[in-house]
């Protein structure tokens, strides 16, 4: 008999405190197969075409250092790679780490990213230019007081679906039903 079982989008966030999975070129470094505690949202994978609106709308360039929080299978920091730029992916789950990683050897970009197994909220993103996210709106705002504090102004944010409650969005784009909302980190 199978029993179902019900979870709250809140109860799967991708954070957790853990060690790099994979070094930058694809190879193990003080890797980590146990998941470091329970998500609070379920991985939602970004359809390709709002993937490809925020990269665009970040102006992402080969000049850029992309950081995916929350990467799941990792497709931003890939399509973000395929354009030339270096990304990191962050994710809670060994399981979205090792999937992102076979996805960017699968398409040859491998050399150019570098997937974390680490909690979002306490991970080292100062050297990024662009920051993207698909997270709940509470996570969001939770999240912006680190962005401000860690990342130098002019920095990027793209958010998929969520805004950033009273930070108003400098852009906000539909794509087939979808919202993307675009910041700039300001100068402080």
């Amino acid at each position: 008999m199978r029993r179902a079982v019900k979870y709250s989008v809140l109860s799967f966030l991708m954070l957790g405190v853990g060690a790099v999975l994979t070094a930058s070129d694809g190879r193990p470094s003080q890797a980590t197969q146990t998941q470091l505690r329970t998500p609070d949202v379920i991985f939602v994978p970004t359809p390709p075409e709002v993937v490809d609106a925020m990269l665009k709308v970040a102006k992402v360039t080969k000049n850029d250092v992309v950081y995916d929080l929350g990467c799941g299978d990792g497709r931003i920091v890939i399509a973000a790679a395929k354009l030339g730029a270096r990304g990191t992916g962050i994710d809670i789950d060994p399981q979205r780490i090792k999937e992102a990683t076979d996805n960017a050897k699968k398409e040859g970009v491998a050399d150019r990213l570098t997937f974390k197994n680490e909690d979002l909220f306490t991970a080292n993103i100062s050297d990024a230019s662009v920051v993207t996210l698909y997270l709940l709106p509470s996570l969001n705002v939770k999240l912006r007081p680190k962005l401000m504090k860690d990342l130098k102004p002019g920095t990027r944010i793209v958010s998929h679906a969520f805004d950033m409650g009273d930070w108003k969005p400098e852009q906000t784009l539909d794509v087939n039903g979808r919202t993307v909302y675009y910041w700039t980190i300001p100068k402080q």
